[in-house]
């Protein structure tokens, strides 16, 4: 019942957002002809090119969803045997070798860097993906590492080692399913982050088309005639903010459950 109280606001909020962008493209249909930009013959009425509000909403949403997502899932899936490999390794100069790339990267602030390889990719959902992979890459490996240098260093680490148990084994039978935790606890800050720089790369017109359907881009293209049409705007703007909360409380929920297991 109290892990229910946790979740549910988390849950019931991210549903709203992630059900109109997953179910939205089957939802929404044939495209109605076009009508006059910022007019009102429609429920939500029409957004700058005279296209119905309501159906971009309904099928803007799957490419920041999916974007974010299969982004994420990358940079964890290169990013945690990067980090663990560098805290297992045992040499100073190794460490520093796979390390030190990464700590350039660091350094460039995130929206520089995704403007900087936006320029010299292909447009497109998939180049983006990996994009905002290699944003996160960094971070993750660094949480990675942290995480796994305390549990390396623990006695149990030091038994496996008398008794035989292989290098991989203890990696990944031990280590790595004790930073599950850490990582959990980051997923939710590294979701939510890959979602601002997706939405982020959308509103500037990074690896999407102009006009596109899209929530970020529906915001950017209408904010010029939002006194004439706000829900052009507001609309896709609250799904994103609300998809955004909703991860986080429902991570933080998800998080204090395994604490209180624990």
């Amino acid at each position: 019942m109290r892990s229910a109280m946790r979740w549910g606001p988390g849950a019931a909020l991210l549903s709203v957002p992630l059900v109109v962008a997953l179910a939205g493209p089957w939802l929404a249909g044939e495209p109605d002809p076009r009508g006059v930009p910022y007019g009102s013959g429609t429920l939500l009425g029409t957004d700058f090119v005279g296209r119905d509000v309501g159906e971009q909403v309904l099928l803007g949403g799957r490419t920041v969803v999916v974007v974010a997502l299969a982004a994420t899932v990358l940079a964890y899936l290169a990013g945690t045997p990067l980090g663990v490999l560098a805290a297992m390794t045992g040499r100073r100069w190794l460490d520093e070798l796979l390390m030190r790339p990464l700590d350039l990267l660091l350094a460039i602030p995130s929206l520089l860097l995704l403007i900087l390889l936006a320029a010299t990719a292909p447009p497109g959902a998939l180049p983006l993906v990996v994009i905002v992979a290699v944003i996160n890459l960094p971070e993750v490996a660094r949480i990675s590492r942290a995480a796994a240098l305390e549990i390396a260093a623990r006695p149990a680490m030091e038994a496996m080692r008398l008794q035989g148990e292989s290098r991989w084994r203890r990696a990944a039978g031990y280590v790595g399913r004790s930073m599950l935790r850490t990582l959990l606890a980051d997923l939710g800050v590294r979701v939510v982050g890959a979602l601002y720089l997706v939405a982020t790369a959308s509103f500037l017109g990074v690896g999407v088309p102009p006009d596109a359907s899209d929530w970020a881009v529906m915001v950017d293209r209408n904010r010029t005639g939002m006194f004439l049409q706000p829900w052009a705007v507001l609309v896709p703007a609250l799904l994103v903010v609300t998809l955004s909360v909703g991860l986080n409380l429902l991570f933080d929920g998800v998080r204090r459950h395994r604490e209180e297991a624990a």
